[in-house]
């Protein structure tokens, strides 16, 4: 049974790496992976975060994970004017998929910029954008494959005893991506965040067995669909201690598409120390040749405690993929930090 269903998931696997990338449901708790042009646009000299999530934890010894890493810095062209400070980032990100039960693996790791173009005296309204360009690698070990012809008859596959001929394990290739975002920010009103991302700009070739039929008469290719996405966010006030954020992220890759919406409320609990509770709801819809539907419901949870930063979130299944929806669940834990500056007056990016 477990080798019908690691083979079930390789193919899974496959399909998956053709057609999407890996996403968060806290997406504003990586940005660097949402939109190169979040680059840099925070309140602060420096950001750090940390997400991890883990899915079909109760369908496999060991879950499927994707963990990302960024950092970024946040520096003012023209610090000592009141007026039109515009800013540039830079950072980087790391990500990681991974699948233990076969030791398959995706990393990939981006360096980018971003250039913030205040648009108004008060500094309330920013055009940014960014890039990214750096090296994904993709790696499977054979060990832990079986193939029909070591089947020995009766209840053993014999390792070694394969005629299959097997590419190289490790691909890696170049990627590049874009990003525009425009934000509205006015202290204490409601403020607007709307952005627009390409990944995969150079549509890159993915398959472990491209290098090897190169030049034949029938090249193996798999080249990676460009990722087109965007999303909007509102930050809305309500009252001094409350304030609304709902919001939409949308994003299409090949026949593919994945639609975010829902809202996150913040209760500020001390003024003093800008601890604030955070709580927020979502439905995740996916669409592709064969229809449209509703996928899982997202629940999250959040705590901001001075410059801290760390969220909760559970995915609950609500397609027909399997009948017992704990099975699709997935969980996930976002950990950030903030280096504030002594100015303040940058534009602050939604944190969850």
């Amino acid at each position: 049974m477990k080798f019908f269903l690691t083979l079930s998931l390789s193919v899974l696997l496959s399909a998956i790496g053709v057609a999407q990338d890996y996403h968060f449901s806290q997406f504003f708790s990586s940005p660097l992976s949402l939109n190169p042009a979040l680059t840099g646009l925070f309140p602060g000299n420096y950001r750090v975060a940390v997400t991890s999530r883990s899915q079909w934890a109760q369908s496999l010894e060991t879950p499927f994970s994707t963990t990302a890493f960024s950092a970024d810095f946040s520096y003012f062209v023209n610090p000592k004017k009141r007026q039109y400070k515009d800013a540039f980032g830079v950072g980087v990100v790391f990500a990681s998929d991974r699948l233990p039960e076969i030791n398959y693996s995706v990393n990939q790791i981006m360096l980018g910029g971003a250039f913030h173009k205040s648009l108004d005296p008060k500094n309330n309204q920013t055009l940014s954008v960014g890039f990214q360009y750096g090296v994904v690698q993709r790696n499977v070990s054979y060990d832990q494959l079986s193939f029909e012809d070591s089947f020995d008859g009766t209840s053993t596959y014999v390792d070694g005893l394969t005629g299959e001929e097997l590419p190289e394990n490790n691909y890696a290739f170049g990627d590049f991506q874009l990003g525009l975002n425009y934000a509205f920010a006015p202290r204490n009103k409601t403020s607007v965040f709307v952005g627009a991302a390409m990944h995969h700009v150079n549509q890159p070739e993915q398959s472990f067995y491209y290098e090897a039929t190169r030049g034949e008469d029938i090249e193996v290719t798999n080249t990676l669909n460009r990722r087109y996405s965007a999303y909007i966010n509102f930050e809305i006030p309500v009252g001094r201690d409350i304030s609304l954020s709902p919001r939409v992220y949308t994003f299409m890759q090949g026949p593919h598409s994945v639609t975010n919406a829902g809202s996150n409320i913040r209760f500020l609990v001390d003024d003093s120390n800008g601890s604030a509770l955070h709580l927020g709801a979502y439905v995740r819809t996916v669409g592709n040749e064969s229809g449209y539907g509703v996928d899982s419901a997202v629940g999250m949870a959040g705590l901001e405690i001075n410059n801290f930063l760390v969220g909760v979130s559970y995915d609950v299944g609500l397609n027909s993929l399997q009948t017992n929806r704990r099975h699709q669940g997935a969980f996930e834990l976002n950990i950030a930090y903030l280096g504030k500056s002594n100015d303040d007056e940058a534009v602050p990016c939604p944190k969850f």
